[in-house]
């Protein structure tokens, strides 16, 4: 009878674990949807050749020559149309610069090209980068002497590319979500069904209980954090230029982060719809400024040191670090020591407030 006892926290990882696997969806979420959209994403930003940048030149007798001086420039589609539809088309995205002659000049009609007026949306920097490049292809057209020789060395950095940059960050938002909603959903759910209230009466601490949710957690962060790894390099060459083991501790320590923050947020909440909004109150900020589609360093200087003390931050950072650069442990201890304190910080707080009913 007392060996039946002595091991509550297995029992209630397994039973954790039973309840997982009860439902489907839990592991579509997991394992499935990560996939389809890291793919997609990956899919939508692969590597391929520059696309054109599309130059409207309104209709005049020099059009057509202005259009073939263009077209000799690589990089640059130029099309001729009338000043109504050019700026119709510049207004809905379509073209990103349109040339006229300069009709507030002396010149007539027929004259050779020598003044013209760019039209252009300045908060484009498509549009910016057509501007340059036209000016310089009609200024080779018309017999510009370059002062310097050229040549370009294209290069492909390891790590570089998008789909590199993506999976690190789909990988810590995996974990941020499967950890919160895994554990803080699965708590609210046993409370409001009472659950919580039979197992007080159960030889178990609290401890016991919160524990059996991380440790069921962690099963299931070998397999999760393997399928995208695996996808990412069997679909797009993504590389794991440091080590298997490093990458499992950076791994382990987003999850432990997540799941005590999840369980943080269920501690008290008693109602579903409760727990629903804080979750999502604590992800969503994350999701958009913590680098898991797009480099958080578009935000304000005075906004990066808040963003990095973010855990999802230091999670995607801590990734990027050990995948795309091959990085040690010791060279992420700030990163490291960011997750830890918010998901030690949160589950010591957690075992404090928890209520069993």
């Amino acid at each position: 009878m007392k060996d039946k006892i002595m091991n509550p926290l297995v029992e209630l990882t397994i039973a954790r674990l039973k309840e997982t696997f009860r439902e489907p969806e839990v592991l579509f979420w997991i394992f499935i949807f990560p996939i389809l959209l890291a793919g997609a994403l990956g899919i939508a930003f692969r590597e391929k050749p520059a696309d054109k940048m599309k130059i409207a030149i309104e209709q005049s007798v020099s059009a057509e020559k202005i259009s073939k001086m263009l077209s000799a420039r690589k990089g640059l589609e130029p099309v001729v149309l009338d000043n109504k539809e050019a700026s119709e088309q510049l207004r809905k995205g379509k073209v990103d610069l349109i040339i006229g002659i300069d009709k507030g000049s002396n010149l007539s009609e027929d004259s050779d090209i020598s003044s013209l007026v760019f039209t252009y949306d300045k908060t484009r920097s498509t549009s910016e980068i057509a501007r340059l490049t036209s000016q310089d292809a009609i200024e080779r057209g018309l017999g510009r002497k370059d002062m310097v020789s050229i040549r370009d060395n294209l290069v492909e950095t390891p790590g570089s590319r998008y789909i590199d940059f993506l999976i690190p960050g789909m990988i810590g938002m995996n974990l941020m979500g499967s950890g919160m909603w895994g554990v803080g959903f699965a708590v609210v759910l046993a409370r409001t069904r009472r659950l919580l209230k039979r197992l007080a009466a159960t030889p178990m601490r609290r401890s016991h209980y919160l524990l059996g949710f991380m440790l069921s957690r962690m099963i299931f962060l070998v397999p999760e954090v393997a399928v995208l790894v695996a996808m990412g390099w069997i679909m797009f060459n993504v590389k794991v230029h440091g080590t298997i083991f490093d990458l499992t501790v950076v791994s382990l320590f987003g999850s432990l982060t997540f799941v005590g923050m999840g369980t943080l947020v269920a501690s008290r909440t008693k109602t579903i719809e409760a727990a629903s909004g804080w979750i999502n109150l604590i992800m969503m900020p994350m999701y958009i400024l913590s680098g898991a589609f797009f480099s958080y360093e578009r935000f304000p200087a005075f906004a990066i040191p808040i963003i990095r003390a973010l855990p999802l931050t230091a999670l995607n950072d801590a990734l990027r670090a050990v995948m795309n650069d091959g990085k040690p442990l010791w060279a992420i201890w700030l990163e490291l020591g960011v997750m830890l304190i918010w998901g030690l910080g949160s589950f010591v707080v957690a075992l404090k407030i928890f209520k069993w009913q």
